[in-house]
């Protein structure tokens, strides 16, 4: 049985300042359980270009406002607490935080776990 707690977490190298917040990773691939879990903040008032080609995620926003924007087909969706989006398709997007968001995420295949956003680049960061 696997057993952490957020206080293990932020004071350990699975803490990880991702680009515009942090990631704070409770199950990574050498957890062996084939996805990863992270309790992740978003800035406010930050906006990233993000795509996942190697993962899928899902995640579920437990504080603060903002949106994902599909690059392809532009649509905006707005994310609150209580809401869920899943990245399906390896979808290309934004998310932009009005307020500071806390979002909890799973990825499959799970993280190795050191994983960060290059979002100083033209195109969108990924993993």
């Amino acid at each position: 049985m696997i057993v952490r707690s957020i206080e293990d977490i932020i004071n350990s190298d699975r803490n990880v300042a991702w680009g515009n917040g942090q990631s704070r990773r409770f199950l990574v691939e050498s957890d062996t359980m084939g996805y990863s879990l992270t309790d992740t903040i978003i800035n406010a008032g930050t906006t990233s270009l993000l795509e996942y080609k190697n993962h899928l995620e899902a995640c579920y926003c437990i504080e603060g406002e903002g949106t994902v924007e599909t690059v392809d087909e532009g649509k905006i969706y707005s994310i609150k607490a209580g809401t869920m989006y899943a990245l399906d398709k390896n979808d290309k997007h934004y998310l932009t935080a009005h307020t500071t968001m806390r979002l909890v995420c799973v990825f499959l295949p799970a993280l190795e776990g050191h994983e960060v956003h290059n979002l100083a680049a033209e195109e969108s960061s990924c993993y």
